[in-house]
């Protein structure tokens, strides 16, 4: 599912435009960017929590030259926790191939 395709879900199922909708979803999808950029934990109740966590400094390799250790530092990256409920969503898929967009 892509931006384009939650807007016009939602444009179909409320009496809003495609491009009032769009407004609303470009500004959570930003104050969540933003909330997420300054180190801030974002809840959302019932789909999950994005936080801030440090990676460790740690030694990697280079497959072409694995005699050369290659130092790779210390770094910021978003994790992603789904809620309780989409967590029991997705566990009642089949383990079969995943649905791709028709």
């Amino acid at each position: 599912m892509t931006k384009r395709d939650l807007v016009v879900s939602i444009a179909e199922d409320s009496d809003l435009t495609q491009e009032q909708v769009l407004d609303v979803v470009q500004k959570t999808l930003d104050c969540i960017s933003e909330a997420v950029a300054r180190g801030e934990t974002v809840e959302l109740r019932n789909f999950g929590v994005f936080e801030v966590k440090i990676r460790k400094a740690r030694i990697g390799r280079n497959p072409n030259e694995p005699e050369r250790d290659v130092p790779i530092p210390p770094r910021s990256v978003v994790k992603f926790k789904p809620g309780k409920q989409m967590r029991d969503a997705v566990i009642q898929l089949s383990p079969a191939a995943p649905k791709k967009k028709p």
